[in-house]
Order: structure tokens, then sequence, then C-alpha cells
């Protein structure tokens, strides 16, 4: 006999960054597992270390790391454990990544500049990352930039579900806060029942990042609860811009929902004085208690997480998860 016939099995393995701890105990929790123990540390000069205190050997591992403040560490603290895992043997290693880091930078808008979203995949295909899971891309033709599967999940369920349960009776209206969202307002109108559409008509330098200029709404919003929609929220210039704008345009309440509250800056602030009802995130970035406020609802994204993890890990399907329209 030249061969020795085995049982294959599958082992798998949540690995957690210090990002945001909490989102992958969360994770870990829904899907009755615990999060592995490592050893993870900051040298003086910033040097970022790890190592995980038992065996990968073979394990379908699952690397979950927020890209929040700072990004850089975030993202390099990731590649360094995908790196270990690669070197400690892991059968399959999934970067699970909630928020891609640097996915605004995602063309050229003019000469000589980077196209840093697909640099951010060439490290994690170069680290030993074999596939990636993320929530709400700020475009979706990042997933072509990673040379391997990309689970691209959506929030759009978690953020409306809590709109049509708070709002049962409301006449709702879904606005973009520009042209480039149109599509994702689509989908949002559709959710909630074939609800009317607008969008904000704004301009923007590229030369001067975070700022934007509302300028009028195309479509009808009048009487309406409008819900202004958007994949992330960095200084929420725009975001507080438009609120002001539907106001004025005789909009009956303001709701804003993003999946990412990357909140940098006056976003605070500017959130909580812009006039909206309720401003919704998800947690896919940690939000300390110092950026909330009153208006503001987090609603956790542990549950869509772990529900990918599993198919994935099974081999079953990440689309079902959203009736075939992922």
């Amino acid at each position: 006999m030249s061969a020795i016939a085995g049982t294959p099995k599958k082992n798998m393995m949540i690995f957690s960054g210090r990002a945001n701890p909490e989102l992958a105990d969360q994770v870990a929790k829904e899907l009755d597992v615990t999060v592995t123990p490592q050893s993870a540390y900051s040298f003086a000069n910033g040097e970022i270390f790890c190592r995980f205190e038992e065996s990968v050997r073979g394990s379908d591992a699952f690397v979950i790391q927020s890209h929040s403040a700072p990004i850089n560490d975030a993202i390099m603290e990731q590649l360094i454990m995908v790196d270990a895992l690669k070197r400690g043997s892991a059968k399959r290693i999934t970067a699970v990544m909630p928020f891609w880091g640097y996915a605004r930078q995602d063309k050229k808008h003019r000469g000589r500049e980077p196209i840093s979203a697909r640099l951010v995949a060439d490290m994690f295909k170069t680290a030993g990352a074999d596939r990636i899971l993320t929530v709400d891309l700020h475009t979706s033709q990042i997933q072509g930039f990673f040379d391997g599967p990309v689970d691209h999940l959506f929030a759009l369920p978690v953020l409306s579900r809590h709109i049509k349960d708070t709002r049962p009776d409301a006449d709702f209206a879904v606005v973009s806060p520009d042209s480039g969202r149109v599509r994702l307002a689509e989908r949002w109108a559709e959710t909630l029942g074939g609800t009317p559409l607008a969008f904000i008509h704004k301009t923007r330098d590229p030369r001067k990042p975070n700022e934007a200029v509302a300028n009028r709404v195309v479509g009808d919003v009048e009487g309406r609860c409008c819900v202004v929609i958007d994949d992330m929220i960095d200084t929420g210039g725009t975001v507080a811009k438009a609120v002001e704008v539907l106001l004025s345009e005789g909009a009956t309440e303001v709701l804003v929902a993003a999946t990412h509250g990357v909140l940098s800056g006056p976003a605070t602030e500017r959130l909580s004085n812009c006039g909206a009802s309720e401003v919704i995130f998800t947690d896919s970035l940690p939000i300390p208690d110092e950026k909330r406020f009153d208006k503001m609802t987090v609603l956790p994204i542990a549950p869509l997480l772990a529900e990918a993890i599993h198919q994935v890990f099974e081999d079953g399907s990440v689309t079902s998860l959203f009736d075939g329209n992922a």
C-alpha cells in the first residue's frame, strides 16, 4: 500500500487584532467558540509582534481586525497575524476586515496618484491570506483587486430593519448624498418598500480631501421622512450639509444611516448639531464613548459576520444571506 487513508476534518479558529477585540469576542460568541489566545505587543519604536498560544496547523483561520485609527497600525498588525498563521501551517486564512482600509483610494483622479486600495489587497495576498471577508466596500470593484475570493457583505438588512421597526408608519424617501451612491439608494428603496429616490447634487475638489459643497436636492422630499444613506462617514461634512438641505426643502424628518462610523475630527459635533433626528451606524469600527451622542444608534454587526464565517467554513453560500442579491 503506497498511501495512508485519512478522514478529512475541519477546525475553525478565530483570531483577533487589538483594534476592536470586543467585535471579535461577539463574533466568537455567536459561533460558540472562543478567540484563540495570543501574545501581541508593540516595541518602543512601534514595531508589532504577535505569537499564537495554540497550534494553528491545519486550521481554517479567520483573522478579525477593524481598520480603525491608527489605521496603519491596524492593517500592519493584521498582516503580521496572517504571516504568523501562514508560517504556522494554517490550512486556509481568511482576513476578516469589516472596514477595508484605504478603500476610498480606489482609482486615480489625477496623474501620479496611487491606487492604495489595490496596494492593501496585494499586501494581504503576499502575507498569505487566501480570501477576504469585508462589509460595504466604498466601491464594489475593489473586490477585483484581490487575487482570490472576496466575500462582500452588506449591512443594509441590519440598518433597514431598525428603521422599519422604529418607524413602521413613516412615509420614506431614500436620499443618496451624491450621485455615486444612487445604486445603493436603489437597493435601500426596494428594501423599504419601493420608496421614492432623491440625491444631493454636490461638488468636490479632489485637491481638498473631506470638503464638499451640497448644492441642491434632485427629487421629491417634501413632507417625507428622508433616509440619507452612505457606506462611511468620516468628518461628517457631506452628510451634515445634506441634512440641512433636505430640511430646507421640506423634509419632515431626516435619518442618517451608514455602515462605518469613521468619525474623524469634528464629525461628532457636526452630526449631533445638523438636525438629523437619528444617526445610525454599525459597530464595524469601534466608536468610543467620547464620540457618541444622544441621537446616535450603534447596531451590532457580529451576527452578520458570524453567519458569513459559518457559511465560508462549511463551504456554503454567502450570497444566500442576501436573498441572492450579493
